[in-house]
């Protein structure tokens, strides 16, 4: 309970920053005349927003499930998720768009301002990151974390960039610096909503071999055979499984037992959630679906 307090505190710390410079790069960006300032600044808005996600993945695994809300809220993250990979998606069209015009046209950037906010947003962005190293057993945390590093390589590219216009006043370098963020941003945003997707489509958890499961599973004692099997995810972080599975006759008296093991070996996909239905022979069903499960 109290490293999760931990987490929690160090994730609203790391939101708060990041938002209070998001801002602040859209105030630099805009008197800087810097596109790339402000094309960092959606960067960091999608970093504010994973963190926000792993905050409230955090705190919505809490609450108990209700009579009517059997699962809780945890979908209410997937929406969210899918929602902001569609606005990031609009945000990056309107830097495209900006950069090719300012391409056409150049126009001129202060230099000084430009690496005086972008030198801060880098500090900004190393000490989250080293506020949230260390907790890469969670997942929402780790993915957080991967989101901010990734940001790190970006604002010192626009530190970078914001010496090269002071000295040698080449502004193209601007734009160029802008598209190369917003297409790493298209990049995410779309690894994003295809997740998002994935999950509200029921689909098998991404990075699980359905054929590893069933193989796990059949280590079981007892356990013949294993078919009709259904995996999927609620939420980011929470799998569920349910499968019928097959076992001797006279062993059915051993269902416990054998509910207990086969739990067990699936903690190792994340399997929180499942349902199995015991049988001693094989229903009708396992013709139908042997050749899609084996």
């Amino acid at each position: 309970m109290a490293e999760e307090n931990s987490i929690e505190k160090r994730l609203k710390i790391a939101i708060v920053i990041t938002a209070i410079f998001m801002l602040l790069e859209v105030f630099g960006g805009y008197i800087s005349g810097s596109l790339a300032l402000l094309s960092d600044a959606g960067h960091m808005f999608r970093d504010a927003f994973a963190l926000f996600i792993s905050l409230f993945a955090i705190n919505i695994s809490k609450r108990l499930p209700t009579k009517t809300k059997t699962f809780g809220f945890h979908r209410v993250e997937i929406f969210a998720a899918l929602i902001n990979g569609l606005l990031l998606i609009g945000i990056s069209i309107w830097i495209f768009h900006e950069g090719y015009m300012r391409l056409m046209g150049q126009r001129q950037v202060l230099g000084k301002e430009m690496f005086v906010v972008a030198l801060i947003g880098l500090i900004v962005n190393i000490y989250v990151a080293t506020k949230l190293r260390g907790h890469g057993h969670d997942l929402n945390v780790k993915s957080a974390y991967i989101h901010v590093l990734g940001d790190t390589f970006s604002s010192l590219g626009v530190v970078i960039g914001a010496i090269w216009i002071y000295f040698t006043e080449q502004y193209f370098i601007d734009p160029i610096l802008s598209f190369m963020i917003g297409g790493i941003i298209v990049f995410t945003s779309v690894d994003l909503i295809k997740d998002a997707l994935r999950i509200l489509l029921e689909f098998t958890p991404k990075g699980i071999n359905i054929d590893d499961v069933i193989f796990e599973m059949k280590l079981v004692d007892w356990v013949k055979d294993v078919h009709s099997i259904h995996l999927w995810s609620v939420c980011s972080n929470v799998n569920v499984l349910d499968a019928h599975v097959y076992v001797d006759e006279e062993l059915v008296i051993n269902t416990e037992c054998i509910i207990k093991e086969l739990n067990d070996r699936l903690e190792k996909f994340n399997i929180k959630h499942t349902t199995f239905q015991i049988e001693c022979q094989e229903c009708e069903d396992a013709c139908r679906f042997k050749d899609v499960c084996h």
